[in-house]
């Protein structure tokens, strides 16, 4: 059942391409929906000198293919108020305040404001400063600031930023917005587990050999390349979304879904995370960089346009999380991500231990495996072992198959959805406490410290393939091998 809310999106960076393909057409999904409906309204920021009326008009070239009549484009567009800004400017912001009082009363909005910062991360301070000396931060509503990935670029910086916010915000005003835990099928982690109790009850050390996490790209670093190589596989991806996904799957069952439930939980893990030497870095993680491919005619990493010609940015990274609690000890989670890979796949699969039994103690008994399908195939697969049709006891392999159909697919709220309409209703539970940030900054910094301090040179794989050797090396030496591996 719907439910209307009302606020006030004040969109720094409202001109971008987040915004243009993410968030307008998430707030309009809302608005068809019924969670938004007269009671709001949005003003975009940036240095663009735009009008309402341009600003509106590319609000609706960004939602008018998402169904709904041209009669509710054009009442969502009018709801959108566009203000040139420079963030440096304390002027600016007075400006920006007496817009906000007027939208306010106009739309009988209460003083409820959402500050969404789509800027780089180095304006978080200044902006969120000035809204509280300019006196933007209502004291009749409610005030949350939405932050955008990347929170900083190891831990120190990440604990200045976040120092610098709180001066004006306090903690649960704050939401760190990780795209990923707005996933469907990576909310649906927990639903599994803790909704089945014939998986719960297996989902530990005694039956589990490892788990593995792919979140494979098959895009280049694109338009994004200025931005990448100064950071890499490693901080774009594992310290956030493979660093979530990990928690959600080896965390323990939460009271409640409450945000401080979960977050206790996720952080009971994060602090069970099995502490990484340079030895231990060198041993079990591989960073690589993608090469040209002459048989797909792609161009290698080096050869992107606004890459240091010399650069030693990885584009993959392949490893082996350890976790020293009771759950969890002698598991491997082996994680790896990369650009310009065979193919888009988000998957997690769960490898259980083969059968102990001496009926089926053989290399023809195949290893139950639970693979969880998160995007852009949506779903659930499984496979075990059943008797071959015939006279014999041998076994084949079963592989059973829950994947959504595109219909469902598109049905699913789009993440950005689901997470603006949680920050709506008040809920953190889907975002990134500075707690998970902080220590999963500390895990991700020994291994780039180790990287820094070696001589090693990165591996290669071709463009347009699974990743380098190694990372198959990294698995054989455990005596496990990917499920993950198209050709």
């Amino acid at each position: 059942m719907s439910q209307s809310n009302k606020a006030l999106f004040i969109i720094f960076g409202g001109t971008g391409d987040l915004a243009q393909r993410k968030l307008y057409p998430s707030l309009y999904r809302l608005y068809i929906k019924g969670f938004l409906e007269e009671q709001f309204a949005v003003i975009g920021t940036a240095r663009r000198e735009w009008s309402d009326e341009h600003y509106q008009e590319i609000v609706r070239d960004s939602v008018k293919k998402l169904g709904g009549s041209e009669e509710q484009v054009e009442a969502f567009s009018r709801h959108f108020y566009y203000q040139s800004h420079n963030v440096k400017d304390t002027e600016h912001y007075n400006t920006l305040r007496d817009l906000s009082d007027d939208l306010d009363k106009k739309y009988d909005i209460g003083g409820n404001r959402i500050f969404y910062l789509s800027m780089s991360p180095n304006f978080f301070g200044t902006i969120t400063s000035h809204l509280k000396s300019q006196n933007l931060v209502n004291d009749q509503g409610f005030n949350r600031v939405i932050i955008e990935k990347p929170f900083g670029t190891d831990y120190e910086s990440s604990k200045a930023l976040n120092d610098e916010i709180l001066e004006a915000f306090e903690s649960e005003e704050l939401y760190r917005i990780d795209h990923y835990l707005g996933k469907e099928m990576v909310q649906n982690i927990l639903a599994f587990r803790f909704s089945n109790p014939l998986i719960e009850q297996v989902w530990n050390k005694q039956f589990i050999s490892n788990i593995q996490i792919t979140l494979s790209e098959e895009l280049g670093v694109e338009e994004r390349a200025g931005y990448y190589d100064t950071s890499g596989a490693l901080r774009d991806m594992v310290q956030n979304h493979i660093m979530q996904i990990f928690s959600l799957l080896t965390m323990e069952a939460p009271a409640s879904f409450n945000s401080q439930e979960v977050k206790e939980k996720k952080m009971n893990v994060l602090t069970s995370l099995k502490q990484l030497s340079a030895e231990d870095v060198k041993a079990n993680f591989v960073r690589a960089q993608y090469a040209h491919s002459n048989k797909k005619s792609l161009n290698g990493y080096l050869e992107e346009e606004n890459v240091d010609k010399d650069s030693s940015t990885e584009t993959y990274i392949a490893g082996k999380i350890e976790l020293e609690n009771d759950r969890w000890s002698g598991v491997p989670i082996y994680v790896r991500t990369g650009k310009r890979m065979a193919k888009k796949e988000a998957q997690i699969s769960i490898v259980f231990k083969k059968s102990a039994s001496p009926l089926y103690d053989t290399e023809e008994t195949a290893e139950n495996i639970i693979t969880l399908y998160l995007g852009p195939s949506e779903g659930f697969s499984m496979t075990l072992n059943e008797k071959k049709i015939g006279m014999s006891m041998d076994t084949t392999i079963m592989k059973l198959d829950h994947l959504r159909s595109e219909g469902t697919i598109q049905e699913s709220p789009e993440a950005y959805e689901k997470l603006l309409l949680d920050c709506l209703n008040g809920d953190r539970t889907h975002f990134a406490h500075w707690e998970e940030v902080s220590n999963s900054w500390k895990y991700v910094d020994a291994i780039r410290q180790a990287w820094d301090q070696s001589n090693e040179k990165l591996a290669q794989y071709e463009a347009g393939t699974v990743g380098p050797e190694e990372a198959n090396e990294l698995l054989a030496k455990d005596g496990h091998e990917w499920v993950w591996n198209p050709k």
